[in-house]
């Protein structure tokens, strides 16, 4: 079936990822998630697990970004269906919108009703340590593009108040320190500079990072219902006297993941059950 909007060679490579991700058993999934710099962690809670190589899925964009496994794995967490994208591509990387969004619109071809993005981010507040879990209630896209057709304008508020209710209760329950704001994304591949991030905070921003929000538009627009979750990996510049760099991000989102694959865990089963 065609996606209203698209143009044809964008539909064509949506499709061919989607027959692909079909032939590899991509069906009956209740929740995806994407897993972001240092989260890929959390696929290890999937059970009868299934790994599939991006390089054996056709037309599947891939990241030459360290902490991004380069892999699908499809399987259960607690008898939900789940499939988890371990490492995304990005737009500094020389990928277009509609390449860093491909992978969530096959999915959505496929069936997938619900998708779950996570990211690492630098944290525009003193008091939210590196290891602080924020999930994200909107986001600004600072990034210059967009990957959503003239007629998918209606994706413009892409973030579901149910998913987020779900993850905000079990949090609670686990007695978890979960915090909500808004995501900030930009361009990249520099880190932002302090005025940048003052810039950031002026316009309500609470954290800052590289990816998340094409996909969330694309998403949405396609039909699915999403939520995310940004692991605060650093103090965005000027916070702290501290500077910002890769290997940071990806350490810091290692020592959360036991926190943040908890959370996501015991959510699976609530959140497959929104509808």
């Amino acid at each position: 079936m065609k996606a209203a909007g698209l143009a044809p060679i964008v539909n064509a490579q949506v499709t061919r990822l989607a027959a692909s991700l079909a032939k590899h058993g991509v069906q009956n999934v209740d929740v995806a998630f994407v897993l972001g710099s240092g989260l890929g962690v959390f696929a290890d809670r999937i059970e009868k697990a299934r790994v599939i190589p991006y390089t054996e899925l056709e037309g599947m964009p891939m990241s030459s970004v360290p902490g991004h496994a380069g892999k699908l794995v499809l399987g259960e967490i607690r008898g939900v269906r789940v499939v988890a994208q371990q490492g995304r591509v990005h737009l500094y990387e020389g990928w277009s919108a509609d390449d860093v969004t491909r992978c969530v619109r096959a999915l959505a071809r496929c069936g997938v009703a619900r998708v779950v993005l996570t990211n690492a981010a630098g944290g525009l507040h003193k008091d939210w340590p590196p290891g602080t879990l924020m999930r994200i209630v909107d986001h600004v896209n600072m990034q210059g593009t967009t990957p959503l057709a003239a007629n998918e304008a209606g994706a413009l508020k892409p973030w579901d108040l149910e998913l987020g209710s779900v993850i905000d209760g079990v949090a609670k329950r686990q007695k978890l320190a979960l915090v909500r704001g808004v995501y900030a994304g930009l361009l990249g591949p520099s880190y932002e500079t302090p005025a940048e991030v003052r810039m950031l905070a002026w316009v309500g921003a609470d954290a800052v990072g590289m990816s998340t929000v094409a996909e969330a538009l694309a998403a949405r627009a396609s039909g699915m219902k999403v939520a995310g979750i940004s692991c605060i990996t650093n103090f965005a510049a000027g916070i702290t006297q501290d500077v910002p760099n890769h290997e940071e991000v990806i350490e810091v989102g290692k020592r959360a993941a036991r926190s943040f694959s908890d959370l996501l865990e015991a959510a699976t089963p609530e959140l497959a059950q929104v509808l």
